[in-house]
């Protein structure tokens, strides 16, 4: 469902923050993308989503070309950005709906997807006031909502434990783990080595614009002497 093929970025014509990389997700997959502070993981992200353009390379979502067919690549991706510090003088109720009116949410599916969701985030409550009021934490919970709402295929998260609670972050993985089950492509970028190991059917890690293994845990693991993800991860990345 996620094809990235050969794919270069480069700021100020001499910075490559993502160098000649490629990977698929399949459906039925949760897939991790694990690196260091400023390895690309956001780069990748945003080139996903078309925020930004990649400058060599090809990228095919839900088979839909990002350059060629954007708008129906980007009708399939639910995103959540690395910040959730967006439309704050919206009201929570008016951000979804203006949400659920850009990608067309009947309003039937609408209310119910926003009850659903807002019941198992313990958001309901506060719809009713600005979101400059609320907490970091339910900034971030009500993104999830609004880049779930549509029922994409194709959900692309960037750090979206960050800022949560214990419980929001363990309904965030059941609905990983829901949606993936139900055929769709789940792609993460994440810190918490401790999620990837215990979510994940793969792992990608990227270091300074290079991917550096893409595989299963257990992969990763036997190449590695059964090392923990965490001593694994610190010794390809100070390479």
């Amino acid at each position: 469902m996620i094809k990235f093929e050969n794919v270069t970025k480069t700021y100020h014509k001499k910075i490559r923050a993502v160098d000649d990389i490629s990977f698929n997700v399949k459906g039925g997959e949760i897939v991790g993308f694990i690196g260091p502070n400023g390895s690309g993981k956001t780069t990748t992200m945003k080139m996903l989503t078309g925020i930004i353009k990649a400058d060599v390379g090809k990228i095919t979502v839900n088979g839909f070309n990002i350059r060629r067919d954007p708008i129906q690549a980007k009708e399939s991706i639910g995103y959540i950005a690395d910040s959730p510090d967006m439309f704050l003088r919206l009201k929570g109720t008016e951000f979804l709906d203006l949400i659920g009116d850009i990608y067309h949410v009947p309003t039937n599916q609408r209310r119910e997807r926003i009850e659903n969701f807002c019941e198992r985030f313990e958001l309901t409550d506060a719809l009713s006031s600005p979101m400059m009021s609320y907490s970091h934490g339910m900034r971030q919970k009500i993104m999830v909502v609004a880049a779930l709402m549509h029922n994409p295929p194709v959900w692309i998260l960037d750090e979206p434990m960050v800022g949560l609670d214990p419980k929001s972050a363990f309904e965030l993985k059941q609905m990983m783990r829901e949606h993936a089950k139900a055929g769709n492509a789940v792609f993460f970028s994440t810190h918490v080595l401790e999620v990837a190991e215990k979510l994940c059917d793969r792992v990608l890690i990227i270091q300074k614009g290079h991917l550096l293994f893409d595989g299963t845990l257990e992969e990763l693991g036997k190449q590695n002497r059964n090392q923990s993800l965490e001593n694994i991860f610190l010794e390809l990345t100070e390479k």
